[in-house]
């Protein structure tokens, strides 16, 4: 198998597990894992990545709580605003895709640091390039390049993980407050990691020519 076919196979065989194994993920492989993140590419080599790993189990049941208190909230705000039927659709049908973390021994927390760089000091920020929000998306964008990293190493290594934004959505600043994360640190997205109780099939795709547009 060439180089190119082993690549490729680890890419469209990757799935997105919500169920996993009662298995500890060994410490050696997961910073072996993230090891894998730090090749990521990113604007102007600024790295704008953290990752925090949790095991404590106790821990990972919180955050599903913050979850889960978040969603209720939004669920009895739109109530009152006369849309039970969508809050009754949030908790039912999102509920369990925010909070399919719940059962991985590993769950990690991608961060987003400030994008910091010799041309943001001496050129971007003196001319006012772009708004700062700008600069704040710029983070994100270099973060999901290295979460793709971690994703696919997981693969090739046999464990599982499963990428999920809902709790960012409902309860951000909760958990930054329970994990005593920075102010000036986005939680990206949450991260599921274990060994897989049961995989999925692959989902349809769209065609190549779907998402292709070549101009020659």
């Amino acid at each position: 198998m060439t180089t190119y076919e082993l690549v490729k196979e680890v890419i469209q065989q990757r799935r997105s597990v919500r169920h996993y194994m009662d298995r500890p993920v060994e410490l050696e492989h997961i910073r072996e894992i993230m090891e894998c993140a730090r090749y990521a590419p990113s604007d102007t080599n600024s790295q704008t990545w953290e990752f925090i790993a949790i095991l404590n189990r106790d821990i990972i049941k919180q955050i599903e709580e913050l979850t889960w208190d978040a969603l209720h909230k939004r669920g009895h705000e739109a109530e009152a605003l006369g849309l039970a039927r969508e809050a009754r659709m949030l908790t039912r049908s999102f509920g369990p895709y925010a909070t399919a973390f719940s059962d991985a021994p590993v769950l990690i927390i991608a961060l987003a640091t400030p994008y910091t760089s010799k041309f943001r000091e001496r050129i971007f920020d003196p001319i006012g390039l772009v708004p700062d929000s700008i600069w704040e998306e710029e983070g994100i964008k270099s973060s999901c390049l290295a979460i793709q990293n971690v994703m696919l190493a997981a693969h090739a290594r046999g464990l599982a993980t499963c990428p999920m934004t809902g709790p960012v959505l409902l309860a951000e600043a909760a958990i930054k407050q329970l994990l005593d994360i920075p102010h000036d640190r986005q939680v990206n997205m949450v991260l599921a990691l274990g060994y897989p109780k049961v995989t999925p099939a692959s989902p349809a795709r769209k065609e190549v020519d779907d998402i292709l547009r070549i101009i020659q």
